[in-house]
């Protein structure tokens, strides 16, 4: 049975490898999965391919909505 999940997901990203200059923020999904560990995968894929430049991704299931 699929349910949906709010998945929230912290991003850092750094301006260059030099550099200690970086920016964070949270983005948040809604992810249809049959489980909080696929939900997890499937948040973390989308993210990565929305922010590529980002070196450290925290995820986390926050909720089940449906």
């Amino acid at each position: 049975m699929v349910h949906t999940f709010e998945v929230l997901v912290d991003i850092k990203e750094f301006a260059d490898l030099m550099s200690n200059t970086f920016h964070s923020g949270t983005t948040r999904y809604e992810v249809d999965a049959e489980s909080k560990e696929k939900a997890n995968g499937m948040a973390l894929f989308q993210a990565k391919s929305e922010h590529p430049k980002g070196t450290e991704y925290d995820v986390r299931v926050t909720r089940f909505l449906r």
